[in-house]
């Protein structure tokens, strides 16, 4: 495995009186997936929060390419978030005015791309995800499974190094999502993304690399099944 892409030491979190994190570590490489699992309330959506940069940690280190993200401000860590981390939610979180072209274009039009350069690159991953015949439609006219493929592929347009699921088939039945996770893993793969994979599901954990679990706000080795 090549060196790590993201790393993180010591990562503390609480909310008021309640602890998130109480010390976890965690590190995933290029082209790796790793599965954090764990029970509701235990971390594990704010272990991936700290590792995106979107929730700081109270203490501890996130790095990144080598960068501490809490050194960096507010600005950076979004024009990150834009250009080279990737995220897919449970429900999609498609734009509903938008077709499926357009919500998989969004993020190349935010980073600055002209229209019709961010939907022409959306082409190839509307096909490689299996939807191109739903490019001219909008999410409520979709499935969906087919939504979470669209959603999938906006996560990776922009060639993201690092993509973040969060129960990305949670709101699936299990055919559907598991055509989802093979999309997923192999296209990140193929494009050498690390993808940190939050489910509580162990056929979804089945097609990461290695698992851990978050148990009382730390991070332990966990085996997954192949």
């Amino acid at each position: 495995m090549s060196s790590p892409v993201l790393t993180a030491a010591g990562l503390r979190k609480a909310y008021g009186a309640t602890p998130a994190l109480a010390g976890a570590d965690f590190s995933v490489s290029a082209g790796e997936t790793i599965a954090v699992m764990g029970p509701s309330g235990s971390g594990k959506s704010t272990l991936l929060h700290c590792l995106a940069g979107i929730v700081a940690p109270d203490a501890g280190t996130v790095l990144y390419g080598g960068r501490d993200l809490s050194a960096l401000s507010d600005a950076e860590r979004s024009a990150l978030r834009r250009s080279e981390f990737g995220f897919v939610f449970q429900f999609g979180q498609l734009v509903p005015e938008l077709t499926c072209a357009e919500n998989i274009a969004l993020p190349l039009r935010l980073a600055g791309r002209s229209r019709r350069a961010a939907e022409q690159a959306a082409v190839p991953w509307l096909e490689r995800l299996e939807v191109a015949d739903l490019a001219g439609k909008r999410p409520g006219e979709v499935s969906g499974g087919q939504s979470q493929r669209v959603a999938v592929a906006r996560a990776l347009v922009t060639a993201p190094r690092v993509v973040f699921a969060d129960e990305p088939t949670g709101a699936l039945d299990s055919l559907n999502g598991e055509r989802v996770m093979e999309l997923l893993v192999g296209a990140a793969r193929s494009a050498r993304a690390a993808v940190v994979l939050v489910t509580h599901e162990p056929r979804v954990a089945a097609y990461a690399d290695r698992g851990i679990v978050v148990r009382d706000g730390r991070t332990h080795d966990a085996e997954v099944a192949s």
